[in-house]
């Protein structure tokens, strides 16, 4: 196809290993930066295989985009009472998912940039914890 292709292709791969290694490690702060070294490193493997230096970054790049967004979703879902076994389940589906899109044509482009996009706007809908019990003490 082309290097639009494999560049498109790497963005969506290392997007979606990104999204397992924050579900599985990304419960805590540490965790997060644990899988968002891990998603560039793992990412920029993937552009290595794939393609040249473009693929490479491309790749690594988008392995710390897939960790940080879902990292968004992992945080509250476990502040919410989740288990971790649930969520990396989840979290492990939704990556799959990810990655078997990108072998469409254009749609790793499009996955890189809306993931983030969604994990900022339900970062600014985070509900508080008990935000229920206020209304039971008036």
């Amino acid at each position: 196809m082309g290097a639009w292709y494999t560049i498109g292709l790497c963005l969506g791969l290392g997007l979606g290993i990104g999204i397992v290694l924050a579900g599985i490690l990304g419960v805590n702060g540490v965790g997060v930066g644990v899988a968002a070294l891990l998603g560039i490193a793992a990412g920029a493997a993937v552009g290595v295989l794939v393609g040249d230096l473009a693929e490479t970054i491309a790749g690594g790049a988008a392995g710390l985009l897939g960790a940080l967004s879902a990292a968004t979703v992992v945080q509250g879902a476990m502040r919410r009472g989740a288990t971790r076994v649930g969520v990396a389940t989840f979290a492990a589906l939704g990556g799959l998912l990810v990655c078997l899109l990108a072998l469409i044509p254009i749609a790793g482009y499009l996955e890189v940039v809306v993931l983030p996009i969604l994990a900022v706007r339900m970062r600014g809908r985070r509900a508080a914890r008990f935000a229920g019990l206020r209304t039971l003490a008036k």
